[in-house]
C-alpha cells in the first residue's frame, strides 16, 4: 500500500454488497438499502489513513476516522430515542439524559475508543460555528459512541482531530452510503475478518401505513468459528484459513474481544419506552450472525425515532402519536433483519489491510463464502 497522506471521505460508489453477491435476507428493503432510507436521516464520514510500516518517515500506521449520524439532518429538533446495552465493555456518551428526557438532542458521533473525549468536544464547538441552537444560553450531552481499532491504528497516537469531526459533520447526506473500511469503522476487525462500517433497511406496512426500519453498525467483534451467513457455518467452514495475523507485543487481545454500536433508526411514531423494545431487538440480529456479548466486548444499541416532529417542546404542551405496542411485531422483525444485514454488508465490503506492527485483517473471501452457502443449499 502506498503512503498516503489523509484520506477522507470516500466517493459515493458502492462497494460489493451482500445481495450483490447472492446473498439471501428475508425482508423488503428500502431504496437504498441503508438507514438513509428513513427520511431526514444524514450520514457522513471522515476515513484517516496514513502510513505503510513502523518504518513509514518514522510514523506508525493510522487507520481510524469517525462517523456522523444526523437523526434529521442539519435540523436541529429533537427526537424520541433510546438505549440498550448487551455487554457494557464500551462507552456511549449522552445516554443518562437521554434515558431521563426520552430525547435525542444531538447527532450521534462514533469513533475509536481513544477519541470520545475529543470527538464530543468537537461537536459542541461545532454546535457553536454553526449557530446550531441559536440561543444565547444552551447546553447539550453529545452522543459519541466507540470501539477499539488498535490492532490495525495507531491508537495511542490520537490522530482523530476537530478537523476530522467536523468533516464528517459537515459532508453528511442522505442517498446511498459507503461500507467497509470508512469513518469509524476504518480499522475495524469483525468476527475473523476486517470488518467496519454497514447498513441496511426494511420497509414494512403495519396496517394501512408504511414505516421503515434502518440500521447502522460499526462492527468489531466476535469469534470467527461463531460467523454465521444466511444459517450456514461460514465461520467454521474457513477456520484454518485467512486467520488474523496479529503480532502486538504483549497483547493481551483474545479473539472475540472488540465491540460493535448499532444505530436504529425508524419513521414509526415510537415514545421513548418503545425504542427501548427495538433497541433490545439488536441483540437478537447480532446473534443470528454469531455474535454473543463476549466479555471483551462492548455491544451498545440506540434507537430512535424521526415520527412526531413536534414532541419537543420547552413550554408549550406537547400532542404525540404513538403506535400501539400490539403492533409493534414487524418492527422487531424489521430490526432483527436490518441488523444482521448491516454486519454482514460491513464485512463484504470491507477490504484487506495491514496496520501497527504489521498486523493484518484479511476481507473475508466472497468465492468462498458463495461456494459455502452453495453447499448449505442456501442459494
Amino acid at each position: 500500500m502506498k503512503e498516503m497522506d489523509q484520506i477522507k471521505s470516500p466517493a459515493t460508489g458502492q462497494k460489493p454488497r451482500a445481495r450483490t453477491l447472492g446473498i439471501p435476507f428475508d425482508g423488503t428493503t428500502g431504496e437504498f438499502n441503508a438507514i438513509t432510507d428513513v427520511k431526514g436521516v444524514e450520514v457522513g464520514y471522515s476515513t484517516i489513513i496514513s502510513g505503510d510500516d513502523e518504518n513509514s518517515d518514522g510514523k506508525k500506521p493510522v487507520r481510524t476516522g469517525v462517523t456522523a449520524i444526523l437523526p434529521r439532518g442539519r435540523n436541529n429538533n429533537p427526537v424520541f430515542a433510546n438505549w440498550y446495552t448487551l455487554n457494557g465493555n464500551g462507552e456511549m456518551t449522552g445516554t443518562t439524559w437521554m434515558t431521563e428526557s426520552g430525547f435525542l438532542e444531538t447527532p450521534i458521533m462514533i469513533t475509536n475508543t481513544n477519541s470520545v473525549g475529543v470527538v464530543r468536544d468537537a461537536v459542541l464547538k461545532w454546535f457553536v460555528k454553526t449557530d446550531w441552537y441559536k440561543e444565547d444560553y444552551w447546553y447539550t450531552y453529545p452522543v459519541v459512541a466507540e470501539t477499539y481499532d488498535g490492532i490495525m491504528n495507531d491508537i495511542y497516537g490520537f490522530h482523530v482531530k476537530e478537523e476530522h469531526v467536523y468533516e464528517a459533520l459537515n459532508q453528511a447526506k442522505s442517498g446511498p452510503i459507503a461500507e467497509g473500511n470508512v469513518g469509524g469503522g476504518t480499522g475495524m476487525r469483525c468476527l475473523g475478518f476486517k470488518g467496519g462500517t454497514g447498513t441496511s433497511s426494511r420497509v414494512v406496512k403495519i396496517g394501512d401505513s408504511t414505516y421503515t426500519v434502518g440500521a447502522l453498525v460499526q462492527s468489531n467483534f466476535g469469534e470467527k468459528r461463531h460467523l454465521t451467513i444466511a444459517g450456514a457455518p461460514v465461520g467454521k467452514e474457513l477456520l484454518n484459513t485467512m486467520n488474523y495475523e496479529i503480532n502486538t507485543p504483549s497483547s493481551r487481545i483474545k479473539e472475540g474481544d472488540g465491540s460493535i454500536i448499532v444505530v436504529v433508526a425508524t419513521d414509526a411514531p415510537l415514545l421513548p419506552h418503545q425504542l427501548k423494545r427495538i433497541a433490545t431487538r439488536v441483540s437478537i440480529g447480532l446473534g443470528m450472525v454469531g455474535g454473543l456479548g463476549n466479555n471483551g466486548s462492548g455491544d451498545i444499541f440506540i434507537a430512535f425515532s424521526t415520527a412526531n416532529p413536534a414532541a419537543f417542546q420547552r413550554t408549550a404542551i406537547a400532542k404525540t402519536e404513538a403506535l400501539p405496542n400490539d403492533l409493534m411485531d414487524p418492527l422487531f422483525e424489521a430490526t432483527v433483519q436490518s441488523v444482521e444485514e448491516s454486519i454482514i454488508n460491513a464485512m463484504i465490503a470491507a477490504e484487506t489491510m495491514v496496520g501497527v506492527h504489521g498486523n493484518k485483517a484479511y476481507g473475508i473471501p466472497h468465492d468462498s463464502v458463495i461456494d459455502i452457502l452453495k453447499k448449505y443449499n442456501r442459494i
